[in-house]
């Protein structure tokens, strides 16, 4: 066998995964993909490159990438360092005004700084914001509900409103949104009155940013594979279902599942084509699901018979 032809066989492979990415570049280009990022990607430096890596991709490849974090971890860390209490209800974190200081700054002043130049070291197309910024969310005061009494968060917030113009903006400017999970007081929503800012559940500001984009997918990067059809007895990850069968499914949840599966829910129930739950620890796991026939994670679609047809990736 000659030189060239061997480097041609130990090449085919190479080609035939990007032959198999076609039918899928066809029908997410010029599409908008909403990326809620958390978990252990967003604390190990090979996992963060990688994320980087993927959300350039997707852009060099017409798609429309719109990434929304929180910073669970990196808050908790700062709040140590300060020797202020952090605690936790009803899996939400308490947040006093001293808290919600500490919060804007970690995520807006580091975790998104961070995101930013990961992203920028392959050219110039990432652009920080939060939710604050051109009013994209607005909120009112989230409460708790704990063996049936209401109980106060203090800065925790509820998404409201949405507006996407400033996003839509920088989508069509060829940027790439990096949004933090903080919300401006919604003035208008009944007895609000409120000026200030709210932390908000990063996998909640996902759902409701990707709806108002009416974006065609929703991802989730997290720290397990997906939804487990029977956890923790079994670990069989669903690899598909409708928003019915995802809706009798929520009550029988692990609580750190809700807030993902809810936002999977409220998204394809409010437009969204698809939204995927992935296992962050897995380099490129964003990759192989969207360009490649196997997938890997779980996928939520709409009800309606004629948005059930294969959607891409773990169809």
């Amino acid at each position: 066998m000659s030189r060239a032809t061997a480097r041609n066989h130990t090449a085919l492979p190479k080609a035939r995964t990007l032959i198999e990415a076609l039918p899928w570049l066809e029908r997410f280009h010029g599409k908008t993909v909403v990326i809620k990022f958390g978990g252990n990607a967003m604390v190990d430096e090979e996992l963060k490159a990688a994320f980087a890596q993927d959300v350039v991709f997707l852009r060099y490849a017409g798609i429309r990438p719109v990434v929304v974090h929180g910073g669970g971890p990196q808050i908790s860390s700062y709040l140590d360092r300060l020797g202020l209490e952090s605690s936790f209800t009803a899996g939400l974190r308490v947040t006093t005004p001293e808290t919600m200081e500490v919060v804007r700054m970690v995520l807006a002043g580091q975790v998104q700084r961070e995101l930013v130049g990961l992203l920028n070291r392959h050219g110039a197309f990432a652009v920080g914001m939060t939710g604050e910024d051109a009013h994209t969310m607005s909120a009112v005061k989230r409460y708790a509900e704990v063996d049936g009494e209401r109980v106060d968060l203090g800065r925790v917030g509820e998404v409201t409103r949405v507006d996407p113009g400033a996003v839509r903006a920088l989508l069509d400017d060829g940027r790439i949104p990096v949004i933090s999970s903080i919300a401006r007081g919604d003035e208008e929503a009944e007895g609000a009155g409120d000026h200030g800012v709210y932390n908000v559940n990063a996998d909640t500001a996902a759902a409701a940013l990707a709806a108002a984009l009416e974006a065609e997918v929703l991802v989730f990067l997290t720290d397990v594979e997906g939804l487990y059809a029977e956890w923790p007895t079994e670990d069989d990850v669903i690899s598909r279902l409708t928003a019915s069968e995802l809706e009798k499914l929520l009550p029988d949840l692990a609580s750190g599942m809700v807030p993902k599966m809810e936002g999977c829910l409220h998204a394809v129930r409010n437009g969204v084509g698809s939204a995927r739950v992935l296992d962050g620890r897995v380099p490129h796991s964003m990759l192989l699901e969207v360009f490649t026939d196997e997938g890997i994670g779980t996928m939520v679609v709409p009800d309606r018979p004629e948005e059930l047809a294969t959607q891409g990736g773990t169809a």
